[in-house]
């Protein structure tokens, strides 16, 4: 979440700076002139067709906001597939990211300054009012410290900042007297206790009503947190003193960012990931521009904008020259070793990244950006979203996402700087694909799985105070937007802060710690205010030139070659370095190559360190490449046509939804509801899709049973009230040990909550008609366009099934492990039932929608290798729970002084967003 503007009189000394203005950091700062001319193939969009698209932004606004008003508020965010609010101790936790949920209204003081942007000034007020009327802040929870400065502090001094400006006009907020700003205060107050750590570094967490006490507060225990976390206060602090004039917020943020600069590893001026909050000795020594990095850059630079203080200028350039020297690897993003620069830590990338192209504009370097940005819209194409990571050859790494901003915030600025009508193409496909697939009748659900396009019961208060904001923004002209944009720069959450307050209560010292520790090159300030005419050549087709070599980037798979070859180019006439892909243990040439490894010189060192990366993500790759995704069942009848989709375990039998067509079909229950024997209601399911309760016998039985009934599929419900995709990892379902070729229907498993979707439908509207599928289909328009004239009615109907929904009895889970790195983290801890044993890869933690359950009924993990073997022995569908111990690497032997780098590249592997 990130970029903005600049700020007109920042107050800067920098001599020959040009003066900075909102969204021109983009605008004035890189932007073409509104009269550029259009690259060939990419038409102005009318006038028309721009104010279509604005108006639909502004319909999806209203959709969100609405039912998380009518459904949702007091509390922190919407669930839209249950069309209830989500509250902290109510529901299952989902360990880290939960902490950004307070009890304090979290949805509606994010999307404040949003309804001013979407100009709805009525509803800004009458919202303001209820925030001063019903948010409290002192309440006993532990929530992220970062999390709830960018969304709570953010959102409540965007809020002040734009009721003072409607003010000032005369016709709105009359009555305002600072109310916003005072809660800001309190807040930042309740803050202040995190800081008290002898490097200055914030404790990631902290309570609002007990701050950092014991035994109350239940934290102030932690020794790590993330750069982000630490780095991302600047704006809000130093705004909430210059508004208040209490100084000491805004040194309390400075002094942070000085720490975290001292820190920087000397030689590649990189930082890592995680360091400790006392010590300050680096956790996680890996480096890139994505999650737990991403807004400390983005900060340093607006920092400068806002408060015209040169150092986090200097700062700032100092370290895009290293990110552009080691991590940028056009058009991919690859984080390294902050001490060995030139060697990858990884061979994927997370989401968060997707904002850098926008900081790029910000920052004036247009050319990588619209690199970056193509490589992430070609990713978006094949997948309809961004997933949370992905490789570089552009394979799903982790599924979810969380319905993120970040893409469309970069699409934003570039089309600030460039003009070119591409990127409002680009805007009309996240429109399209937004409604067509995360839509749900309460609101907008979160992708649980790209690839099946299974929703998640979530809507991050992030998807309402940055997405509809910057979508708006794109297709708006400046007389749609009832202020000037400019004049404010956007925080990380996409708050506003007036640019104005570079000149106020500027009372702090201001000591300039950054010439101490580097010597700049002047070189690295020559885009600090960058002539369009250098960006954008006299050449109409820049933009298009640069994006065009990159359109089949992904559907070419990524050539291996793209990663990094540097290091290779320096042996010249020399065999290139052993890869994993090709060793053989029974060859000698490769065993010797391998002991000389780390032992002759730097460069057989480094190559060393990559051959063990490489083995471990193959045997991690390998072990993934075993197991069988999740399936999606999706209701496509009245009132839902496939807006609702479910996630869904497959089986280990019957035929392969990948492979064969869809099923198509309605549902029915049978009887016995546990289909353990030969149904008694035949007639009840000939034709249809069997819905069967989960216990008493194999899975492969009851596939059976319904089977002979003349059933067309099945779907097995979990029979522990309560479990739920969400938290529980998927499982598939085993066969009994004997042949299973004679069923030849399709079976899927739904977790309680998921199957309580449909058997509420069923009592709702009786016949109801579901799509078993390897991922959700596109929905039928002419079934969509049957809906229209009664929407409003259908939308209530399947609202009613919701309701129904929340009498499911969810039992608070304790996280048994949470990660420290908060930068927008998806920390989706599993929560075992009683129901099967975990069949885990390295990433069950960070990713359980690619997890995937197995039972077998003497409650011993098997290797997939070996499942069935073991199956033939006693098995049953229900077993207690077991975790799956990972292989030892077969290498180890051969590599055993290497332990403690193998160590530190798999934590990186295991590690969560």
């Amino acid at each position: 979440m990130s970029e903005a503007g600049g700020g007109r009189g920042s107050g800067s000394s920098v001599p020959q700076r040009a003066p900075w203005s909102l969204v021109a950091a983009t605008a004035a700062l890189c932007l073409v002139s509104a009269t550029s001319v259009w690259p060939v193939g990419a038409a102005p969009m009318s006038r028309e067709e721009k104010q279509k698209l604005g108006n639909q932004v502004l319909e999806m606004f209203d959709h969100a906001y609405g039912n998380y008003m009518e459904h949702a508020y007091p509390a922190d965010e919407l669930m839209p597939l249950t069309c209830r609010g989500r509250v902290r101790g109510q529901e299952p936790s989902r360990g880290d990211v939960d902490d950004a949920l307070g009890k304090f209204s979290l949805t509606l003081i994010d999307s404040l300054d949003t309804l001013v942007v979407l100009n709805k000034t009525k509803e800004f007020e009458d919202a303001v009012r209820k925030v001063l009327r019903d948010v409290n802040l002192d309440n006993d929870v532990v929530v992220s410290v970062f999390e709830t400065n960018i969304r709570v502090l953010g959102g409540l001094l965007g809020g002040h900042s734009l009721a003072i400006m409607l003010k000032e006009k005369g016709e709105y907020m009359q009555w305002y007297n600072d109310e916003l700003l005072q809660m800001a205060k309190q807040l930042g107050y309740k803050l202040l206790p995190a800081f008290n750590t002898t490097s200055g570094l914030p404790y990631p967490r902290i309570n609002l009503k007990f701050g950092i006490r014991k035994p109350e507060a239940r934290t102030g225990t932690e020794t790590d947190t993330c750069t982000a976390c630490a780095g991302t206060l600047i704006l809000e602090f130093a705004a909430l003193s210059r508004f208040t004039g209490a100084t000491i917020f805004e040194e309390y943020a400075r002094k942070a960012l000085d720490f975290l600069w001292e820190k920087r590893q000397r030689s590649s001026n990189l930082v890592g990931v995680t360091i400790n909050i006392h010590t300050g000795d680096w956790v996680r020594k890996d480096s890139g521009v994505g999650a737990g990095i991403d807004s400390y850059y983005e900060y340093l630079l607006k920092a400068y904008v806002l408060l015209g203080d040169d150092s986090f200028l200097e700062r700032f350039n100092t370290h895009y020259d290293a990110i552009m020297r080691y991590i940028s690897q056009p058009p991919l993003l690859l984080d390294v070793h902050i001490h060995k620069p030139m060697l990858n830590a990884r061979t994927w990338m997370d989401a968060l990244l997707a904002f850098f192209p926008g900081l790029q504009v910000l920052k004036g370097d247009i050319r990588p950006a619209i690199e970056t940005h193509e490589m992430l819209y070609q990713v978006i194409k094949k997948h309809n979203f961004l997933p949370e990571a992905f490789t570089t050859d552009f394979r799903v790494h982790w599924a979810q996402h969380p319905l993120r901003p970040e893409f469309a915030e970069s699409t934003y600025f570039l089309y600030k700087a460039t003009g070119d009508p591409y990127y409002l193409e680009v805007g009309k496909t996240l429109i399209e694909n937004l409604n067509k697939y995360a839509r749900v009748p309460c609101g907008f659900a979160a992708m649980k799985d790209v690839r099946t396009g299974s929703h998640e019961d979530r809507m991050d208060s992030f998807f309402l105070a940055e997405m509809f904001k910057y979508l708006y923004l794109l297709f708006a002209d400046k007389e749609d937007i009832i202020f000037d944009i400019e004049d404010y720069i956007f925080t990380t959450e996409a708050h506003l802060l007036p640019l104005w307050l570079s000149t106020t209560n500027q009372r702090v010292s201001k000591k300039n710690t950054t010439s101490e520790y580097t010597e700049l090159d002047d070189s690295n300030f020559d885009w600090t205010c960058p002539n369009t005419q250098i960006l954008f050549p006299n050449d109409p087709l820049y933009a298009q030139s640069i994006r065009e070599p990159l359109k089949n980037v992904v559907d070419k798979s990524c050539p291996r070659g793209i990663i990094r070859v540097r290091e290779e180019s320096l042996r010249s006439g020399a065999k290139p370095p052993l890869r994993a892909r090709d060793f053989m243990a029974t060859n000698p040439e490769h065993l010797e190559i391998l002991k000389k490894m780390g032992a002759a010189s730097s460069i057989d060192a480094e190559d060393g360190l990559r051959f063990m990366q490489e083995m471990i993500e193959l045997s991690s790759q390998q072990q993934k490449e075993q197991q069988l995704p999740p399936r999606a069942v999706q209701i496509v009848s009245h009132p839902f046509f496939g807006r609702v989709v479910l996630t869904a375990g497959p089986a280990q039998f019957g035929p392969d939804l990948s492979k064969h067509k869809e099923t198509r079909g309605f549902v029915a229950s049978s009887k016995p509801y546990n289909g353990c024997s030969e149904l008694t209601n035949p007639e009840a399911v000939m034709g249809k899709i069997a819905l069967i309760q989960r216990g008493q016998c194999m899975f492969a039985e009851k596939a059976r049973n319904i089977q002979n009934a003349g059933a067309i599929g099945g779907i097995v419900i979990d029979d522990n009230e309560g479990s739920s995709s969400d938290t529980a990892p998927l499982f598939q379902m085993a066969g009994d040990g004997k042949d299973t070729d004679d069923i030849k229907i399709p079976m899927l498993f739904l977790f309680s909550k998921e199957g309580s979707i449909i058997l509420d439908a069923i009592r709702e509207y009786e016949e109801v008609e579901v799509l078993l599928s390897d991922k959700a289909k596109d929905r039928d328009p002419e079934m969509e366009n049957e809906e229209q004239p009664s929407s409003e009615n259908d939308s209530q109907s399947a609202e009613q099934i919701a309701s129904r929904s929340q009498e499911i009895d969810l039992v608070d889970q304790e996280s048994p492990e949470e990660s420290s790195v908060n930068s927008h983290p998806e920390s989706l801890s599993p929560v075992d039932t009683d129901s099967a044993a975990s069949v885990s890869s390295s990433e069950q933690d960070s990713n359980p929608v690619e997890n995937l359950e197995t039972t077998s009924l003497d409650g011993e993990c098997t290797d997939l290798d070996n499942q069935l073997q073991e199956q033939s022995e006693t098995e049953e569908d229900s077993n207690p729970n077991v975790s799956w111990g990972q292989k030892a690497q077969p290498i180890d032997s051969i590599l055993a002084d290497w332990n403690e780098d193998i160590e530190a590249f798999e934590m990186m592997d295991k590690d969560e967003l």
